[in-house]
């Protein structure tokens, strides 16, 4: 079933939670909501689920106007993040619990709810729970018995509310290896809200990230993290450096590299922010006659696959930057050092100049 958000807005009292958004989920994909703390994430969800209703816009599932109906006519399943199991029944009593209390004229058979229950424990892979009460559980196969019963009821769209949030980093990575498995086997839509990027960006077929009500970009992980469409997403997903620059001519000058800026940029004189990842810096022990700026090394964190600098750049500012164990021990680097920087490729660099009136960043660009 595909999900279509049509301008929708949505205020609490004076607070605007969502601002005109607009968002196409097709049908079969795995969709993550990501954004900071009151970005609106949330209440996309719940509109979704009939739980908030909306004050402009309407919402449409396969094609129909879901905006007046419902709950429980929107076949919508709902996963919240502290699990909301019932603790005085067990397991397979909690992921029975949406078909017993159907209708009786829609009500499967006892013997249906039994075959399907123990069809949706394989399925989370608790089969030999059912007996056990929510007490007797972990973390990790509490939220999968939340799962199971939400998928009891057979919905056509799965919607998940930071489904891991409460859970330790290790079993978060098991369990969200677990569901793209699962997606991959039920093939339903599925919505999931989370302000953990590497969890969207590793699970999700498409991400959506907001900010302050407004949808900044739709795309698949890697499209919006190699080819973030706003300054907001380049910077809330992953690490960033912000650099400063002098802009004179078409050039911006970061110590001697000179960058060329997109044709209408050129000024006098004035300044500019570049954005860059970690990752896509490079240090030297000499300059070695190449573009680079100069910073001093304060601290190094050796723990892990990738060796993380701090780095002072010669005007002052943080530089932090990431480099595989061989190239690290390469250079015998130590605190204290005075190293060359320089970005690995042609357009690792973004470009945000400066709104002169508002004093922000206006327009981002690749150069």
């Amino acid at each position: 079933m595909s999900i279509q958000i049509d301008r929708l807005t949505k205020r609490f009292g004076s607070f605007t939670a969502l601002n005109e958004v607009s968002l196409t989920i097709p049908t079969g994909q795995l969709a993550a909501v990501l954004g900071p703390s009151g970005s609106g994430k949330t209440t996309i969800l719940r509109i979704i689920a009939g739980l908030e209703m909306p004050d402009e816009g309407q919402l449409f599932l396969h094609g129909v106007d879901a905006t007046p109906l419902s709950a429980r006519d929107r076949q919508v399943g709902f996963v919240f993040q502290h699990y909301a199991l019932f603790r005085h029944m067990t397991v397979f009593e909690n992921v029975a619990f949406g078909l017993r209390v159907q209708p009786r004229r829609s009500r499967p058979s006892e013997e249906e709810i039994r075959g399907r229950v123990k069809e949706l424990l394989r399925l989370v892979e608790l089969e030999d729970y059912a007996s056990r009460m929510p007490s007797q559980l972990s973390g990790g196969q509490r939220q999968r018995v939340a799962l199971a019963r939400a998928l009891a009821v057979r919905p056509k769209v799965l919607l998940l509310d930071e489904p891991f949030g409460a859970l330790d980093a290790r079993v978060r990575r098991d369990l969200r290896a677990w569901l793209r498995r699962l997606h991959e086997e039920l093939k339903i839509t599925s919505v999931f809200v989370t302000h953990d990027q590497e969890e969207a960006l590793e699970v999700a077929d498409q991400v959506v990230v907001m900010n302050a009500g407004r949808v900044e970009q739709v795309g698949t992980p890697e499209e919006v993290y190699h080819k973030p469409a706003t300054p907001f997403v380049y910077q809330f997903l992953g690490s960033v450096n912000r650099l400063r620059l002098r802009v004179r001519g078409r050039y911006a000058h970061l110590g001697t590299l000179a960058l060329p800026l997109p044709n209408g940029l050129a000024r006098e004189e004035g300044t500019a922010i570049a954005l860059t990842r970690p990752h896509l810096l490079d240090v030297s022990r000499e300059a070695n006659g190449e573009g680079h700026f100069r910073a001093r090394v304060r601290h190094v964190n050796a723990a892990g696959p990738l060796v993380k600098l701090d780095l002072v750049a010669e005007w002052g500012d943080p530089v932090h930057v990431e480099l595989p164990r061989e190239r690290y021990h390469e250079l015998a680097l130590a605190p204290e050092m005075v190293v060359c920087v320089r970005p690995k490729e042609p357009g690792a660099l973004l470009l945000q100049p400066p709104d002169e009136e508002h004093n922000a960043p206006a327009e981002m660009y690749y150069i």
